[in-house]
């Protein structure tokens, strides 16, 4: 059984404000971390235990190099990391506040323009599990071209499909009605659909959870976590829905906790022989699984550094 769980979208290097509450304005030296949605999930389903393989681009430059490094160092298979000579790695700068929440600026730049001649496809069809992350993907061509080919590949051939919207404000200021109806397109495909809270409700233009995730339902999407900070998960499958509890923490910095929790979950699913066919039952033990993994990450700096292994998660 391939367990191998390909993670496709944006690689990038986060700078951390070094000081604490301070704005990006004001903000005067900052930290270099390894980042990126996918790049993020990868390394969780790694660091866990399982196979995960990144498909995206970087610079041919140190920043990439750094990336690159970072990814193998964890476990993560990077045959599929493109490096490109005449574009710099995409660079984000971000601050954090007292609660944890972040602030993002985006340098955009390699990881926009990947093509799709530069992929094997024969590789992606072999997967049984694909993760879709968006912060960027969908942004601009050919990136988000090459991103929907590969997405209806996937479908093609059966593979289990992941998606995360990754919705990020300063990305789509004044595009958000593109953006939504972009994502739609997407979400009928989905085998599981990770939204956060604001992410449902901006799809959707419900503030109802429930009503709101009975939207996507009819879209197509088949199982929906939608997370909720502190308050857990939102997990609807099969007709069925419940809030999985999680752990409490003292957050230090939010950043890559959903990721995390996405591979923790692909982790997870990876080990089932039939990961499209199981009960609610088992989503929800895999939900509260999930969810505590990304509680922890939550309680360091760094989205890749601060995943637990699996021995640290089963002790908490």
């Amino acid at each position: 059984m391939n367990q191998s769980i390909l993670c496709v979208g944006e690689c990038l290097i986060d700078f951390f404000s070094h000081e604490a509450n301070v704005s990006l304005k004001k903000s005067q030296t900052f930290i270099k971390k390894a980042g990126g949605a996918p790049a993020n999930v990868c390394a969780a389903i790694s660091k866990l235990g399982g196979e995960a393989i990144f498909l995206g681009k970087v610079g041919a430059d140190p920043f990439g190099d750094f990336l690159e490094e970072t990814l193998q160092s964890v476990g993560v298979h990077t045959n599929l990391l493109v490096k490109d000579s005449s574009s710099p790695t995409t660079l984000a700068f971000v601050s954090l506040g007292e609660d944890g929440q972040r602030d993002f600026v985006f340098n955009r730049g390699a990881d926009a323009n990947l093509t799709l001649d530069e992929i094997p496809l024969e590789i992606v069809g072999a997967m049984k599990i694909i993760h879709f992350g968006s912060a960027t993907a969908l942004l601009t061509p050919p990136f988000n071209q090459t991103y929907k080919e590969i997405f209806t590949y996937a479908k093609n051939n059966r593979c289990f499909i992941s998606f995360d919207p990754n919705f990020r404000t300063n990305l789509w200021q004044g595009r958000e009605e593109e953006f939504i109806k972009i994502i739609l397109n997407y979400i009928p495909h989905c085998d599981f659909l990770k939204v956060s809270d604001e992410e449902l409700f901006l799809l959707t233009k419900e503030d109802d959870i429930q009503k709101a995730v009975s939207i996507l339902h009819r879209l197509g999407a088949n199982c929906i976590a939608v997370t909720l900070g502190k308050d857990g998960t939102f997990l609807s499958y099969s007709g069925e829905s419940s809030t999985i509890s999680s752990i409490p923490i003292k957050a230090i910095d939010t950043t890559g906790a959903g990721d995390a929790f996405v591979g923790a979950t692909l982790y997870q699913l990876s080990k089932l022989e039939h990961p499209k066919s199981i009960s609610f039952t088992d989503w929800k033990t895999i939900i509260h699984f999930s969810n505590k993994v990304g509680a922890m990450v939550c309680e360091k700096m760094g989205a890749i550094e601060a995943i637990p292994s699996l021995e640290e998660v089963l002790s908490r």
